[in-house]
């Protein structure tokens, strides 16, 4: 069996604009930060390694200059460095086999658990080794930019609460123009105050609010007074018609065929009366005044009476399986409206059986033996001049205006179908006292 259902909800995760701003400046300058701090750690160790490069070519040029010279003398070693010379008939020193088995050049090795520079050159008929050590030079370097990146991390902490302290004061006079957007009252006098905001942007949407509002108000306005004037202008005319057809129809004098007719025309009249109710229900904003506890079988049993004919004639019979003691917190005049043309689609479209009402877990399930919903229909049943192929002319207010109805009143309203067995109608209700199935 398939179903449409009249409501459903969804769940939108929102940010507020203060919060929006700060976050996009904070990422913004976050990102700004990390780009400078590795840009200036990556440019130090560049210079770092052309320094060192440096340091080592002038020494090994001093070193060969001396040994040129006099080869007797070499120039003396300070702390930062070694020097080791392997001569032609000494081929074997006291190197690590990382260092004497390297090319001749510039190497950065690990020797000991220390990074250390070894430079390898020609030295007469031998090699010239020179070992530098810049590991304090190098430690001094890193606790320097571990000091940048601290700096780094505590900039971006700084930004983050700046950002959010200045975005509060860039959207203030917009927070304070929702807060008194928020407290109008549509139909009301009150206009916002444009004088207040500073920013000109701000105050143009004020006056742009302004001007929707008296709009609207004037819409309201002229909305009031259609719907009194359909409320007099209708109702008066519905009346002299359902009544002279009541008169007629004990005139001994009319046909049958005539009183099919009037029949018709008084279910018109019935029909178009509750249009005009829904309709004025719809167009008020206030919710009705007779909002209080319903019996909800007196409310079914009313509404049913109008049918009472129809239903004879077809031989439908009515079963209610609901305790008198249930109630409904709801209006009368609006739960009857809804029923009453909930029960004239199940008694037009439904040719023999049944039309059963049972409640509980605080819904009215309306069931008949009819035609039921063709399934391409169903998803569309309460939308507005929807007809189905099968549907049977009638002059109820339509499932699109009752799906209304229920919206404005809170109620949820479901519809289960399956062609040739029937269709069941789920209405939701909020109930003053728990149900109870009564026995049958």
């Amino acid at each position: 069996m398939v179903s449409a259902t009249g409501s459903w909800r969804a769940t939108i995760v929102r940010f507020s604009l203060r919060a929006k701003v700060a976050l996009f400046f904070s990422a913004l300058t976050i990102v700004l930060l990390i780009a400078q701090a590795l840009g200036v750690k990556t440019l130090a160790e560049a210079q770092e390694e052309r320094l060192i490069t440096a340091l080592i070519r002038d020494d090994l040029a001093s070193v060969l200059r001396s040994y040129r010279s006099d080869p007797a003398l070499m120039p003396p070693f300070d702390v930062r460095l070694n020097g080791y010379v392997s001569e032609a008939d000494r081929p074997q020193l006291a190197l690590p086999d990382s260092v004497t088995q390297l090319a001749d050049g510039t190497h950065e090795i690990i020797l000991d658990d220390r990074e250390i520079h070894v430079a390898i050159v020609p030295l007469g008929a031998g090699r010239l080794y020179r070992v530098y050590d810049f590991s304090t030079y190098e430690q001094r370097f890193r606790q320097v930019i571990n000091a940048l990146m601290a700096g780094t991390g505590v900039f971006a902490l700084l930004t983050i609460w700046c950002a959010f302290w200045l975005s509060g004061l860039l959207v203030r006079q917009v927070a304070s123009l929702a807060q008194q957007v928020k407290s109008l009252r549509l139909g009301g006098s009150a206009s916002l105050n444009t004088g207040k905001y500073d920013e000109a942007e701000v105050g143009e949407l004020a006056e742009a609010f302004n001007d929707y509002h008296r709009r609207m108000a004037e819409m309201v306005e002229r909305e009031k007074e259609f719907a009194g004037n359909v409320s007099h202008e209708l109702r008066t005319p519905l009346t002299v018609i359902k009544t002279s057809c009541e008169l007629l129809e004990h005139d001994a004098s009319i046909g049958a065929k005539s009183r099919a007719r009037l029949q018709q025309i008084e279910r018109a009249a019935d029909g178009m009366k509750d249009l005009v109710d829904a309709l004025l229900l719809l167009a008020r904003e206030k919710p009705p005044a007779d909002v209080g506890a319903v019996c909800l079988v007196g409310a079914i049993e009313e509404a049913v009476d109008p049918a009472a004919a129809t239903l004879n004639a077809k031989g439908i019979q009515i079963r209610i399986d609901i305790d008198r003691s249930v109630q409904v917190e709801a209006s009368r005049s609006v739960l009857g409206l809804v029923l009453s043309n909930l029960i004239d689609n199940a008694v037009r479209y439904t040719d023999r059986g049944e039309i059963a009402f049972s409640f509980a877990d605080g819904w009215l399930h309306i069931e008949d033996t009819g035609h039921g919903i063709p399934a391409d229909a169903l998803p569309h049943v309460f939308d507005r001049g929807y007809q189905a192929r099968t549907a049977a002319p009638g002059f109820g207010i339509g499932l699109s205006i009752v799906k209304k109805i229920c919206d404005r009143h809170g109620w949820a309203i479901r519809i289960d179908s399956e062609p040739d067995k029937g269709t069941r109608v789920s209405l939701r209700l909020p109930a003053t006292k728990p149900a109870r199935i009564a026995s049958t």
